[in-house]
């Protein structure tokens, strides 16, 4: 399996298609809200296509490629065009221009699979690399411990959380010991391996509230979810946060949305 890795030359125009994930649709509707919230205050046209269901993660990770592709190709017909596709998760964004393509590599539609992984971005790294925002507005007064999800290695969507979030006023970032060990959701394999699964989510838990921060957050979703599990077995309260809300309630508290 070749090295995962952000494409090169992607369309950044201000006028996007918006996939909203299912992870969104079934446990997470404020993490799309807040998306549209902060790409509508950076004058971002969004269309949001209907018929989106999954990007195609759970079976390609689970190996039954021609289930993926199947839904991949749905994806296709539903994202058609050129416009850059903007994506809330870091599973999502890198399956479609990673995991996609290397399902798709002895098909004879890979030219439309590339076509849609070349303009496909992660939400951060299209504010960031695509749109070259830099420093956030805003004010959120707290101390963040960032878990940064596997599927973020590779791209340049880490670099890009960290720069906004150190750029709002009030936040700190806290330290992480092994910040690069992975929460154990990995979709599926969460479901073949409970036990594995849960132990490392649970050495997780414990680096993410070793300095007592007063959010977790992510831009995966699917680690929010199996982190706060685990976390809301163990009787903690500490909330966790998509970094959409956060950008969005840092506007928030400054009064440049309303809240």
């Amino acid at each position: 399996m070749s090295l995962l890795h952000t494409p090169k030359n992607r369309p950044a125009t201000k006028s996007v298609q918006l996939m909203t994930t299912c992870l969104c649709d079934a446990f997470f509707a404020d993490v799309a809200r807040a998306t549209v919230e902060i790409l509508e205050y950076l004058g971002v046209d969004i269309e949001l296509p209907d018929g989106q269901t999954c990007c195609g993660q759970p079976a390609f990770n689970g190996g039954d490629w021609n289930a993926s592709r199947k839904v991949v190709r749905h994806v296709i017909k539903t994202f058609k065009g050129s416009k850059p596709v903007v994506i809330p998760s870091g599973s999502c964004a890198a399956m479609i221009y990673h995991g996609a393509p290397l399902a798709f590599e002895k098909e004879t539609d890979l030219p439309a699979v590339n076509a849609l992984a070349g303009r496909s971005w992660e939400l951060v790294d299209y504010i960031v690399n695509g749109l070259g925002v830099k420093q956030w507005e805003g004010t959120f007064k707290a101390k963040i411990a960032f878990h940064s999800s596997c599927h973020l290695r590779g791209s340049e969507s880490s670099k890009a959380i960290r720069q906004l979030l150190n750029s709002i006023n009030g936040i700190e970032i806290v330290p992480l010991d092994e910040a690069e060990q992975c929460c154990g959701f990995g979709g599926t394999f969460s479901v073949s391996f409970p036990n594995v699964s849960t132990s490392m989510g649970t050495l997780k838990v414990e680096k993410l509230l070793e300095n007592h921060p007063d959010y977790i957050v992510s831009a995966d979703m699917g680690c929010v979810l199996h982190l706060g599990g685990i976390i809301d077995k163990s009787n903690n309260n500490t909330p966790r946060l998509h970094v959409a809300q956060v950008l969005r309630d840092a506007l928030k508290n400054a009064g440049k949305l309303k809240k």
